[in-house]
């Protein structure tokens, strides 16, 4: 039996917290849940709401390296979304200038999904459910 009770947050370091900021909350639809400026780190927190239970935090750094994050590289693989309609949400983003990969079917579950990149390359996923 597992003592975990759910997902509470995954954290992700953006390199320009205005456009990752616009990307999360506008252009997915996140709920901004609450916004943090610390003056003595020179950094924000974004708090934002994962419909369904769970949150983002978007982080800012002055300087962070840069990172090898691919949806196949060792580490964390990727963050998934759920979505009720694969091609709406797909169409969505396409008008807004993001490209995602060609729809795959998972050959365990048969459920349909694609990859797509948020503004610092990180691989996300919109997995139909």
């Amino acid at each position: 039996m597992s003592f975990c009770l759910g997902l509470h947050h995954a954290a992700i370091i953006c390199s320009s917290y205005e456009i990752s900021k616009k990307f999360y909350s506008e252009l997915l639809g996140f709920k901004i849940l609450k916004e943090t400026y610390r003056s003595e780190r020179k950094s924000y927190k974004l708090d934002l709401e994962i419909p369904g239970g769970g949150a983002i935090e978007l982080f800012s750094f002055e300087h962070s390296p840069q990172r090898l994050s691919h949806p196949e590289a060792c580490g964390l693989r990727h963050l998934a979304f759920c979505v009720k309609d694969l091609e709406a949400s797909i169409c969505h983003l396409s008008e807004r200038g993001v490209e995602c990969e060609a729809i795959r079917v998972d050959e365990l579950t048969g459920k349909r999904f694609t990859f797509f990149k948020d503004p610092d390359n990180l691989p996300l996923e919109l997995y139909e459910f």
